[in-house]
């Protein structure tokens, strides 16, 4: 199911700005490095992230292979996660490997594919509080 997209970009809160300007409901409490805006209750959302940050959480964005937007996939559990990946990406399959699954400083499982004309492609299961990184900066991302 689409859960979100996010565009990566220079300035989360000049982006924020932006896209309040258009008449989304972008929250007063834009973030540095992140921003979620809701565009439907409980559906899709419009995230903004810093390159910084992004860098956290897609390792492709540390080897200069990032793409500015990603298309995020709600999975319904932790390992679903994982099989998806490893179904996508092995033998005979389109998606190419861009980010190995990993246990995120958020408290989700997530990973990125990209789709045969390179499009980025997350796959985050449901969030757990209990899982979330007690500190920041958080580790990064495994890389390939």
């Amino acid at each position: 199911m689409l859960q979100q997209v996010t565009l990566v970009v220079g300035s989360t809160e000049a982006s924020a700005a932006f896209y309040r300007e258009l008449g989304l409901a972008v929250p007063g409490d834009v973030h540095e490095v992140h921003a979620e805006i809701p565009v439907a209750a409980d559906a899709v959302s419009l995230e903004l992230d810093h390159a910084d940050s992004a860098r956290l959480w897609n390792a492709s964005w540390r080897s200069g292979g990032g793409t500015n937007v990603i298309i995020g996939l709600r999975v319904p559990t932790r390992d679903a996660v994982d099989e998806l990946y490893a179904k996508v990406t092995g033998a005979g399959h389109l998606g190419e490997a861009v980010q190995p699954p990993f246990d995120a400083f958020w408290g989700g499982r997530y990973a990125i594919v990209a789709d045969p004309d390179g499009n980025q492609v997350g796959l985050m299961s449901p969030i757990d509080p209990d899982r979330r990184a007690a500190e920041w900066p958080p580790d990064p991302s495994p890389a390939l």
